[in-house]
């Protein structure tokens, strides 16, 4: 039996303006491997934070035979931590003159980045050449490394990791799993949060379902259980999509030939080569997976695409049948395209309900201002309820859980109607349930629209059905 390490005693866990029901007799949270999952929204993240921050806030009865404990949380937006850079806008992080004074990993960790575990930990996770590097020239999932190993260098009693696979290419998953495995053996006790009952590690001594912001009674696997109980909590989560009810396309489409060409492109940013002579077209109708090693550029090749790169102009670069830098703006071209990413996820802020945010998204780039017409809320609301976000419509963007930004980050770009859709890592923080129902989603989309598609993703299980095409970069 495992040491106990937390012990909740009353019903209800509050967070300002949360509550969490606890449908069992007794939450005992014990040393070695916790998973928390559950579907989007149910509450794993608020969970976490009341562990880190709660113990004595309102009625709850949080307790430990050790005392108060270390407790560290790493959450996916705590990236913007790392620099302060939170009020910036994403796209800075390709403009070499905007980030001199964006700090260097090795200033930001300086108490850790010359410790043994630190070095040894980049090395298992193949980061070990970041240390020179600016924070933001580093990919979503450089960043993730980097919060995980800083907060196991901290040696918290409980080290709290929310979503941690996602933006990990497998390798970096299976090191990860390795690097808990071994953390947990040598007296470290974890808690993973997950929606993807599939991340699940076999080594696992409690996994603590959630639904509905309810804690429900915990699950002690074996290695002869376990799988069974991972389908067990996918069935869980199964979610319906009605797919009749997608909304049609009744926007006038410019005709073009050529969605992308880019002949021997380069990108660097001092010494760092980015992007080393590639090649690549797309035409019209074509639908391209785009894979690589997390660092390998994926995306800074698509910031070329977007317009957010400055160093488009100097590479020989045509997008939609026009060569970039000959008159047209940035917004002919972002209002042509549909874009989610992992970037943009973690950088977009907006104080308005999430159903203006889904209703913005039918204009142009630029236009995310001014009065919203009746006929796109009525849209926006459509994609929304084909969602399953509908309940979210008057709710603040900040106050919804990763997944759920991310699900109304999909209904924004999907409004959209575009004619090149580039979706980079668009399942991250969704559970398992609404992964398989978004990509059939897309699927059917791209083949009803005949839209262009470059869609990112390190795992083939998340690749749709109509990609025909695979282009693989590697790290420089």
């Amino acid at each position: 039996m495992k040491d106990e390490l937390i012990e909740i005693e009353n019903k209800t866990l509050k967070y300002p303006g949360i509550e969490i029901k606890i449908k069992t007799d007794a939450i005992c949270i014990t040393s070695g491997l916790t998973v928390v999952t559950g579907p989007n929204g149910c509450g794993k993240s608020i969970f976490g934070r009341i562990l880190e921050r709660g113990w004595n806030l309102g009625t709850n009865r949080i307790k430990s035979p050790k005392g108060k404990l270390n407790v560290k949380i790493v959450e996916f937006n705590d990236i913007h931590s790392l620099s302060g850079c939170k009020t910036e806008y994403y796209q800075q992080r390709f403009e070499a003159t905007m980030n001199d004074e964006i700090p260097t990993v090795e200033n930001v960790f300086a108490s850790h980045c010359m410790s043994e575990r630190w070095i040894s930990l980049c090395e298992i996770l193949n980061i070990a050449d970041v240390n020179d590097k600016r924070l933001n020239y580093l990919s979503s999932g450089e960043l993730r490394k980097l919060l995980v190993i800083n907060a196991i260098c901290d040696e918290p009693d409980l080290l709290i990791l929310d979503n941690p696979y996602i933006g990990l290419d497998t390798p970096s998953r299976e090191s990860l799993n390795e690097a808990i495995k071994t953390l947990t053996s040598t007296g470290m006790s974890v808690m993973l949060l997950t929606a993807s009952p599939d991340e699940i590690p076999d080594y696992t001594s409690c996994i603590i379902p959630m639904h509905d912001m309810e804690i429900l009674n915990p699950i002690y696997p074996t290695t002869e259980n376990i799988s069974n109980i991972k389908e067990h909590l996918s069935a869980m989560m199964d979610f319906e999509m009605n797919y009749s009810t997608i909304p049609t396309d009744s926007k006038a489409h410019k005709p073009y030939c050529t969605a992308l060409e880019m002949k021997s492109c380069n990108v660097r940013y001092g010494k760092r080569h980015i992007i080393c002579n590639e090649w690549w077209t797309v035409k019209s109708g074509e639908r391209w997976g785009l894979s690589g090693p997390n660092g390998c550029g994926k995306s800074v090749l698509l910031s070329l695409i977007y317009a957010d790169n400055p160093q488009a102009y100097s590479n020989d670069i045509t997008i939609f049948d026009r060569r970039r830098g000959s008159g047209e703006s940035i917004w002919d071209i972002k209002d042509r395209i549909g874009y989610v990413s992992p970037e943009m996820h973690l950088y977009f802020n907006s104080a308005g309900s999430s159903l203006d945010i889904v209703a913005r998204g039918r204009r142009s780039a630029a236009g995310n201002f001014g009065n919203i017409a009746d006929n796109a809320r009525q849209e926006a609301m459509q994609w929304m309820t084909l969602l399953g976000i509908g309940h979210l419509a008057d709710r603040r963007y900040a106050t919804l859980s990763s997944g759920e930004q991310r699900m109304i980050l999909i209904a924004r770009t999907l409004i959209k109607h575009p004619d090149l859709l580039i979706l980079d890592e668009p399942l991250h923080g969704l559970d398992s349930g609404r992964k398989k129902a978004v990509i059939k989603l897309i699927d059917i989309i791209v083949k009803r629209n005949n839209m262009t598609l470059i869609y990112v993703t390190h795992y083939d299980n998340e690749m749709p059905g109509c990609i025909e095409k695979i282009k693989t970069l590697k790290r420089q």
